[in-house]
């Protein structure tokens, strides 16, 4: 590079070469502990639902979703109904292979194709589903689906400021976090300030090796227990690697 085309980049910053990402399509993403599959209401929203609702500690699963707990499952499957046609949010429900039940649901939304960025989202994780190997893997299939298959360069992670559960998931699976926007937005009638966090296409290979160490069957024991957190396995490599 000339020293005249450094100081163009400084200034203007680096060219981006390559066209723009695919937006996602309505795909199913296979897993050892979980499919990722686009969400159907017939085939989800009952088992859904049903894991999702009943009790006040369940229900609080939704206190940092901009919908609230359903009243009941026809009002459910409304709006899910309705969400499940769209393609920004695109939704996808998140199945436990044996029982074929969904147990979760994540969207990708703020796609930006022509910008090379997209955003996960709105995500369940319901009691089934949480601090599972189940879990993981499907943030893993996403994000591995988003950068290789779809193409993008930033891959987005957002949740209300006061969402230290999803807080702390962003830095466990590797995002960066990159800010407070404050009163961001207006949720239920209360202020939401939101955190940012993001992960790049530069950074994706050393988080998806760490994702399949973590989630290669060796690193848990005969009850299930993981030997080596996944952060760990990612600091370990970040050492290892110039």
């Amino acid at each position: 590079m000339t020293g005249e085309a450094a100081a163009e980049d400084q200034v203007l910053g680096a060219p981006v070469s390559g066209p723009p990402a695919r937006r996602p399509a309505r795909v199913a993403l296979e897993g050892r502990h979980v499919s990722v599959r686009p969400f159907d209401v017939d085939l989800h929203a009952a088992d859904l639902f049903a894991a999702s609702h009943g009790s006040a500690e369940v229900e609080a699963l939704w206190d940092f979703l901009s919908v609230p707990p359903f009243a009941d499952l026809d009002a459910f499957r409304r709006s899910y109904a309705e969400a499940a046609l769209k393609d920004d949010p695109l939704m996808f429900a998140l199945v436990d292979p044996a029982s074929g039940r969904a147990v979760g649901h994540a969207t990708y939304m703020r796609i930006e194709p022509a910008h090379r960025v997209i955003e996960v989202g709105n995500i369940l994780f319901t009691p089934a589903l949480q601090r599972s190997r189940a879990a993981t893997e499907a943030m893993y299939l996403m994000a591995r689906h988003a950068f290789e298959d779809l193409g993008y360069r930033r891959y987005e992670w957002k949740c209300n400021a006061l969402n230290a559960p999803s807080r702390r998931a962003a830095l466990r699976l590797g995002f960066t976090y990159e800010g407070l926007f404050r009163q961001h937005m207006v949720i239920k009638g209360r202020n939401r300030d939101t955190t940012w966090f993001s992960l790049l296409d530069h950074e994706w290979p050393r988080a998806k090796a760490a994702f399949e160490a973590w989630l290669a069957p060796g690193n848990f024991d005969a009850d299930g227990r993981q030997k080596s957190r996944l952060e760990d396995i990612r600091n370990t490599l970040e050492k290892e690697t110039p």
